[in-house]
């Protein structure tokens, strides 16, 4: 993830617009994701804090956000929702937290965005303490031979410069299977997305 200064900022608002969509599509199912938090927790990429609202109140959140641009609206976002909000400008590659340290991590649609996702899940496995939790959605890259997954190959390029990394081509599925976590749990999602290049996804439970 990068921190532009033109991208960033339309980034920023383009995730206030679809605040209210992406709700309805995602609520449900990051109610259950987000069940039986801990006191703190660790979230990457936290972007506009669109996540906050699925937090118990007085949960301390450690948002890992290098795109500036989004820092004001987290800051709203977690004043709103009654969290305590401990902002990190740091990726997601080299987290600043102890070994074993941290017993929930989260991320949603983020891994297609960082520049090397094993390393990520690498130091989330390292972070965290034996049984915690890493729960992420994602989008993923369509079946080889399908339309989206032609449409998915054409924008590839323009899409990974104008959404600061987003690689829609990605292969998260296979990386989280070889991160090393003791479980990892995964569900594919065919979402009735607004931007058909996001119609796969998954959402996936990792234990450490």
């Amino acid at each position: 993830m990068t921190d532009h200064p033109v991208r960033g900022r339309l980034n920023a608002w383009l995730l206030d617009v679809v605040d209210g969509y992406m709700h309805r599509t995602y609520g449900t199912l990051k109610e259950r994701l987000f069940a039986g938090l801990p006191d703190t927790i660790v979230e990457l990429g936290a972007g506009s804090g669109a996540n906050f609202r699925y937090y118990p109140r007085g949960t301390r959140v450690i948002a890992i956000e290098p795109n500036v641009q989004m820092h004001a609206r987290l800051r709203q976002r977690a004043s709103r929702s009654g969290v305590t909000l401990d902002l990190r400008p740091v990726a997601a590659e080299a987290l600043p937290f102890a070994t074993a340290s941290i017993d929930f991590v989260c991320a949603s649609l983020v891994l297609c965005s960082v520049d090397d996702p094993a390393r990520v899940l690498s130091e989330i496995r390292r972070v965290l303490r034996p049984g915690g939790r890493f729960v992420c959605l994602e989008h993923v890259g369509a079946p080889p031979a399908s339309a989206v997954a032609v449409l998915q190959r054409a924008i590839r390029r323009p899409w990974h410069w104008l959404f600061e990394g987003c690689d829609l081509c990605n292969h998260t599925p296979a990386v989280l299977q070889a991160a090393g976590f003791r479980s990892v749990e995964m569900t594919p999602l065919e979402v009735s997305a607004a931007l058909l290049p996001l119609r796969y996804q998954i959402a996936a439970t990792c234990i450490a």
